[in-house]
């Protein structure tokens, strides 16, 4: 008799109660849409030890980049809605998403948000032969100049080439764009003064400024980074509606269970709030963030909006 009444309660209990019980039953793969030790890749595999020890599976970082990330964001887009495949992304995706008609998967569509990670602003950066000692100046040099000063970015549509467009069209300047196959190419050049301004993210900007062979302006924040505290918010030089910053966020395909896409963001929420995780990603020169779904998918449609502004009245098309 008890042995029946036991059956009888396990065929009773919800689907989602037991499949919570279940999953994972093997290892997952989080795809990290860039090459190794980028920003995205460093944060991945943090997330990524951290998780498979609470899901008591390993989960295996799998770098795929290509597309300004949309290859990797592709592959996990289309890729068998069990849960055993995670993208960490970026900004970049709805980017991409504003800049290109033609995308293979639909970001809204085909990704479901888990939880912002990660939030890193951009610093803007110049040769030390520009005449300019903040936002400000630099405003006033490029309206003097118009179209004479250069900004590079890793191409069009990339995260550098919209928050410099975004600042040209609150400031009302003229920057001749310069776009490279990379992030990496682009600030060889500025150092060498073939272009004269680029919105570089921390990680890439920092040792360069503190070393001399560059100079901060302003940040894209509301407020100072602690990497830079010397350096004001662009916000506060003159155009007090401009701030932008990088984030990075985890996701799954879209029809993934919602019990499985309910339990991976209570751990990925509990990691990235772990005191460890915080410090460890302060040295990427931002701070770890967590949201619940529905605040990251509002982020998201948020971030559509205003990309695409920004896409229709610099008149970019993707390359």
């Amino acid at each position: 008799m008890i042995r029946r009444m036991l059956i009888f309660l396990l065929f009773a209990l919800p689907v989602n109660f037991v499949g919570a019980q279940t999953y994972p039953t093997k290892p997952v793969r989080m795809v990290v849409p860039y090459a190794p030790a980028g920003v995205a890749d460093i944060l991945g595999r943090v997330i990524a030890e951290k998780l498979g020890q609470r899901l008591g599976q390993n989960v295996v970082v799998f770098n795929r980049e290509g597309g300004g990330s949309a290859v990797g964001a592709e592959l996990v887009a289309k890729a068998t809605p069990d849960g055993y495949t995670l993208l960490i992304g970026s900004t970049a995706l709805t980017m991409n998403a504003a800049v290109s008609r033609k995308m293979a998967y639909d970001v809204k569509r085909d990704l479901a948000p888990l939880s912002l990670v990660f939030e890193q602003p951009a610093v803007l950066v110049v040769h030390p032969s520009v005449a300019a000692n903040s936002a400000q100046e630099l405003i006033a040099l490029a309206r003097a100049h118009p179209g004479k000063l250069r900004y590079g970015s890793s191409g069009v549509g990339s995260v550098i080439n919209l928050v410099t467009e975004l600042f040209k069209h609150q400031a009302k300047v003229d920057l001749t764009h310069v776009p490279y196959k990379g992030v990496a190419p682009a600030m060889v050049d500025l150092v060498g003064g073939q272009i004269e301004v680029v919105m570089s993210g921390m990680t890439n900007a920092v040792p360069l400024v503190k070393s001399g062979k560059l100079k901060a302006l302003g940040v894209t924040s509301r407020k100072r980074s602690p990497v830079l505290p010397e350096v004001r918010p662009i916000a506060e030089q003159g155009l007090p509606d401009y701030e932008t910053s990088t984030w990075y966020g985890l996701f799954a395909p879209a029809a993934v269970p919602t019990f499985i896409l309910t339990r991976l963001n209570s751990e990925i929420v509990r990691i990235a709030n772990s005191a460890e995780v915080r410090e460890r990603f302060a040295h990427q020169g931002g701070e770890a963030l967590t949201t619940t779904r529905a605040e990251f998918a509002a982020l998201i449609d948020r971030d559509l909006r205003r990309w695409k502004s920004v896409v229709q009245a610099a008149g970019l098309r993707a390359e």
